[in-house]
């Protein structure tokens, strides 16, 4: 059984940092895809960055966060990470990791239905 567990999110002011972890556990294969998505009140869960762990380690991101967020993975610690730089009041969201099955072909890592394990989410409020 997978599990993701989201961690490190809180309030900080715009231009702020902020580092989210997300401990993963249960996956006893490889080539899979891990992905940060956020959803704010009143608005669709959006794609943040996604980060494949076969051998090409393909990463995504978000145009609207893209220079600013890093996605990372400490594989010995099953860590996946989001560091979120020059933070903005529109990056206020609950922000959910997920994990896929298997590949993802067809560059569709944006799509939440590609995606069949959720955490529960950490907030994150940024003020102006």
């Amino acid at each position: 059984q997978v599990l993701l567990g989201e961690s490190g999110g809180g309030s900080v002011q715009a231009g702020g940092s902020l580092r989210l972890s997300c401990v993963v556990s249960g996956y006893d294969y490889s080539n899979y895809v891990l992905a940060w998505f956020r959803e704010a009140p009143g608005k669709e869960r959006e794609v943040v960055a996604s980060l494949y762990t076969g051998t090409t380690g393909t990463i995504y991101y978000a145009a609207s966060v893209k220079g600013r967020f890093i996605i990372s993975r400490d594989s010995a610690k099953k860590t996946l990470y989001l560091q979120m730089n020059s933070l903005r009041p529109e990056d206020t969201a609950m922000y959910y990791c997920a994990g896929s099955s298997g590949p993802i072909y067809g560059g569709r890592y944006y799509l939440a239905d590609e995606y069949d394990y959720w955490g529960q989410g950490t907030q994150v409020t940024v003020s102006s």
